[in-house]
């Protein structure tokens, strides 16, 4: 994806939050905070069933993903594509990546990895079809 940008590789592998932007039925864009990990090339992210980016997908698969920058206009990475839920993918818990990448954060939160996948238990993945990074 970022194959000429071992540093953008390096943040996706890093960083903990992306921003992830569905569109609403009505247009609107709808932006949300989500844990993710890069997958085969492709954005895995979980999430709870009943929640607006779940419906927002299914009627329109266009996302955007978006790390923050670094304060000051810089470190910028923006993807557009394709988003489509995964009935049946291998859940959280069963994904060591994902795991292991997490393991502070669902302590921290009270849960288990077990748990975690309970209740997110949606597995968005997204196929780039743009990235930028500067």
């Amino acid at each position: 994806m970022f194959a000429d940008r071992p540093q953008t590789q390096e943040r996706l592998e890093r960083e903990l939050i992306i921003w992830l932007t569905t569109v609403r039925p009505n247009g609107q864009p709808q932006t949300s905070a989500v844990w993710f990990i890069v997958d085969d090339g492709e954005f895995l992210i979980y999430s709870k069933p009943s929640v607006a980016k779940v419906d927002n997908i299914a009627a329109n698969p266009k996302v955007a993903l978006n790390l923050d920058g670094n304060g000051m206009g810089g470190d910028i990475v923006t993807v557009e594509g394709s988003a489509r839920i995964v009935p049946g993918h291998v859940p959280a818990d069963q994904m060591p990546k994902f795991v292991a990448k997490y393991a502070d954060r669902i302590s921290r939160n009270g849960w288990t990895p077990a748990s975690f996948a309970a209740d997110y238990s949606v597995p968005i993945r997204v196929n780039v079809t743009r990235a930028r990074a500067w």
